[in-house]
Protein backbone atom coordinates (compact mmCIF):
# COMPACT_ATOMS: atom_id res chain seq x y z
CA UNK A 1 0.00 0.00 0.00
CA UNK A 2 1.43 3.30 -1.35
CA UNK A 3 2.41 6.04 1.86
CA UNK A 4 1.64 9.25 1.60
CA UNK A 5 4.81 11.55 1.36
CA UNK A 6 3.27 14.48 3.59
CA UNK A 7 2.06 12.59 6.30
CA UNK A 8 3.07 8.68 5.96
CA UNK A 9 -0.21 8.00 6.19
CA UNK A 10 -1.13 4.67 4.12
CA UNK A 11 -3.25 5.27 1.34
CA UNK A 12 -5.93 2.56 0.07
CA UNK A 13 -5.45 2.85 -3.78
CA UNK A 14 -6.73 0.03 -6.37
CA UNK A 15 -3.54 -0.26 -9.08
CA UNK A 16 -5.98 -1.44 -11.97
CA UNK A 17 -7.86 1.17 -11.47
CA UNK A 18 -4.99 4.02 -11.55
CA UNK A 19 -2.20 5.18 -14.12
CA UNK A 20 0.84 7.17 -14.39
CA UNK A 21 0.38 10.45 -13.89
CA UNK A 22 -3.05 10.10 -12.46
CA UNK A 23 -3.94 12.30 -9.52
CA UNK A 24 -5.66 11.34 -6.01
CA UNK A 25 -5.87 13.41 -2.48
CA UNK A 26 -4.61 12.20 0.79
CA UNK A 27 -7.77 11.37 3.24
CA UNK A 28 -5.20 12.07 6.39
CA UNK A 29 -4.33 15.29 4.97
CA UNK A 30 -5.77 16.04 2.05
CA UNK A 31 -2.94 16.82 -0.12
CA UNK A 32 -2.90 16.65 -3.67
CA UNK A 33 -0.89 13.83 -4.83
CA UNK A 34 0.63 12.13 -8.02
CA UNK A 35 0.87 8.73 -9.23
CA UNK A 36 4.31 8.11 -10.65
CA UNK A 37 4.89 4.48 -10.35
CA UNK A 38 3.16 1.80 -10.89
CA UNK A 39 5.76 -1.25 -10.28
CA UNK A 40 5.28 -0.57 -6.90
CA UNK A 41 2.59 2.14 -6.68
CA UNK A 42 4.58 5.56 -5.86
CA UNK A 43 2.55 8.77 -5.24
CA UNK A 44 4.34 12.50 -5.01
CA UNK A 45 3.31 15.55 -3.87
CA UNK A 46 1.21 16.92 -7.49
CA UNK A 47 2.45 20.08 -8.68
CA UNK A 48 -0.41 22.43 -7.58
CA UNK A 49 1.50 25.13 -9.88
CA UNK A 50 -0.30 24.02 -12.50
CA UNK A 51 -3.70 24.68 -10.95
CA UNK A 52 -2.53 28.50 -9.92
CA UNK A 53 -1.85 29.29 -13.50
CA UNK A 54 -4.93 28.23 -14.73
CA UNK A 55 -6.87 30.24 -11.49
CA UNK A 56 -4.77 33.58 -12.72
CA UNK A 57 -5.64 33.21 -16.39
CA UNK A 58 -9.46 33.05 -15.68
CA UNK A 59 -8.27 36.70 -13.19
CA UNK A 60 -6.81 37.96 -15.87
CA UNK A 61 -9.75 37.42 -18.59
CA UNK A 62 -12.08 39.12 -15.55
CA UNK A 63 -9.98 42.19 -15.42
CA UNK A 64 -10.57 42.39 -19.17
CA UNK A 65 -13.67 42.08 -19.03
CA UNK A 66 -13.97 44.93 -16.47
CA UNK A 67 -11.99 47.06 -18.37
CA UNK A 68 -13.97 46.29 -21.49
CA UNK A 69 -16.74 47.27 -19.44
CA UNK A 70 -15.51 50.49 -18.02
CA UNK A 71 -14.85 51.45 -21.58
CA UNK A 72 -18.40 50.67 -22.81
CA UNK A 73 -19.37 52.86 -20.28
CA UNK A 74 -17.02 55.75 -21.11
CA UNK A 75 -18.37 55.54 -24.89
CA UNK A 76 -21.84 55.49 -23.27
CA UNK A 77 -20.84 58.97 -21.61
CA UNK A 78 -19.98 60.35 -24.87
CA UNK A 79 -22.72 59.45 -26.70
CA UNK A 80 -25.19 61.61 -24.18
CA UNK A 81 -23.58 64.57 -24.67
Amino acid sequence: MPICPECDAEIEVDEFDVDKGDELSCPECGSNLEITGLSPLELELADEDEDEDDDSDDDKDDDEDEDEDEDEEEDDGDVDE
